[in-house]
C-alpha cells in the first residue's frame, strides 16, 4: 500500500535590508517584524551585522573588519533568535562579493576575509555563504581561475555552504547559466546556486539602461530566448539550488545602470514591478526544488523613511503576500505543498 503524501510549507526567508535604509532601523526591530510576519528564516547582511556591533558594544567605530567585536555582535544575535527568542533560522550570511579572479596579495586578502567570515559564520550558527559574481575590472575573467577559485573556497568553508550568485551587472559571471557551469565545474557538493528572480530577469528581459527599460531585442526574439533559459533552467538538479530569492523591478523612470537600479528599485512581486518573475518561479519549482524561498527587496526612497511604528512589519508583510502571491500563481496554495 503506498504511503499518502504529507503536505508541507515552503520555508520563506526575508533578507535584511541595509542599502539605503534609515539607520533608525535597527537589526533587532527588522528582525522582530520578519518574525510577526511568519518567515521562518533570514538571509543577514554583513552590513547589518557591523550597525548591530556598534550599536550593542557602544563603539560606532568598528568596521567590517573589526573581527573580534563582530564575532562578539554574531554571538549576540544568535541569541537574539534562538527558539526560545524570536525562533528564526540565520539562513545565510552576504554579501561576500569581489571575491573570485584575483592573484597575488589580493588573493590572499580575499581568502583571509573568508577565513574570518567563516567565524562569523559559525557563531551565528549560520550555514551558507553567498558569493555574489565579481563585478571588478580589475578581476580576472579566466574560467580556470574563477572556478579554482571558488573550488578552494568549498574546502575552506566545509562543511558549510557556498551559494553562488550570478549578479546582472557582473564583470564576467552574469547569467544563470554562466553560474551553473562554474558551480558544475568546481567538482563540491557543498558548492550550489543562489538563484535570483531580479538577477536573472533583470539580465535577460529587461535592461534599465534602454528607454523601454527592456532588451534591445525584437519582441519575438526576446520572448524567444526567455523562454528557452526558462525551459533550460527547469532541467537543473534541484540539489544544486540552495536558496531563491524573489522580488521584481519598477521601471526606471530614466535609463540607469543595472546595479543602481538593483539597489534602488527592486519591489516584492505584485506592487507595480514588470519582470517576468512568475515565469522563473516556475521554472525554479518543476525542477523539484522546495527549499527556502527569500525575500530580497531594495527600495531605496520607501527604505530611507525613518522608522515609526508598524513600518518594518508592512514591508516584512508585503513581501510575504508578493511571494505567497506568486507561488499560488504557481498551483502552490498559501505556500503548502504536496511531496
Amino acid at each position: 500500500m503506498a504511503t499518502p503524501s504529507t503536505p508541507h510549507l515552503i520555508p520563506l526567508a526575508y533578507a535584511t535590508p541595509s542599502l539605503g535604509m534609515h539607520p533608525s532601523h535597527t537589526l533587532p526591530q527588522k528582525l522582530s517584524a520578519i518574525a510577526s510576519a511568519g518567515y521562518t528564516g533570514f538571509e543577514l547582511g554583513i552590513d547589518d551585522l557591523v550597525s548591530f556591533a556598534r550599536s550593542y558594544l557602544h563603539n560606532p567605530e568598528l568596521t567590517s573588519t573589526s573581527w573580534p567585536s563582530l564575532l562578539l555582535a554574531a554571538k549576540k544575535v544568535r541569541l537574539l533568535c534562538a527558539p526560545h527568542s524570536l525562533n528564526l533560522t540565520i539562513l545565510m550570511l552576504q554579501p561576500f562579493s569581489q571575491f573570485e579572479g584575483y592573484h597575488g596579495t589580493r588573493r590572499a586578502e580575499v581568502f583571509e576575509k573568508a577565513r574570518h567570515w567563516t567565524q562569523l559564520m559559525d557563531a551565528l550558527g549560520c550555514a551558507m555563504l553567498q558569493v555574489g559574481s565579481n563585478d571588478d575590472p580589475a578581476a580576472s575573467g579566466d574560467t580556470g581561475d574563477i572556478v579554482c577559485d571558488l573550488r578552494e573556497l568549498a574546502d575552506l568553508v566545509a562543511p558549510r555552504k557556498v551559494a553562488y550568485e550570478n549578479w546582472c551587472w557582473g564583470r564576467h559571471v552574469n547569467t544563470w547559466k554562466q553560474a551553473w557551469d562554474v558551480v558544475r565545474e568546481t567538482g563540491r557538493e557543498n558548492i550550489g546556486l543562489c538563484l535570483d528572480t531580479f538577477q536573472t530577469c533583470g539580465g535577460e528581459w529587461a535592461d534599465p539602461g534602454t528607454e523601454d527599460g527592456l532588451r534591445e531585442l525584437e519582441e519575438g526574439e526576446r520572448l524567444q530566448r526567455w523562454n528557452q533559459s526558462m525551459r533550460q533552467l527547469e532541467m537543473l538538479p534541484k540539489e544544486k539550488i540552495f536558496l531563491l530569492q524573489i522580488s521584481d523591478a519598477f521601471r526606471p523612470p530614466k535609463p540607469i545602470e543595472r546595479e543602481q537600479w538593483s539597489h534602488s528599485l527592486r519591489p516584492p512581486p505584485g506592487m507595480g514591478g514588470y519582470l517576468p518573475v512568475k515565469d522563473m518561479v516556475n521554472a525554479v519549482l518543476k525542477t523539484g526544488y522546495r527549499g527556502w524561498f527569500s525575500v530580497e527587496v531594495f527600495l531605496e526612497e520607501e527604505h530611507g523613511k525613518e522608522w515609526a511604528e508598524g513600518l518594518e512589519e508592512k514591508w516584512a508583510e508585503d513581501g510575504m503576500r508578493g511571494v505567497r502571491g506568486v507561488l499560488e500563481e504557481c498551483g502552490i496554495q498559501g505556500g503548502e505543498v504536496v511531496e
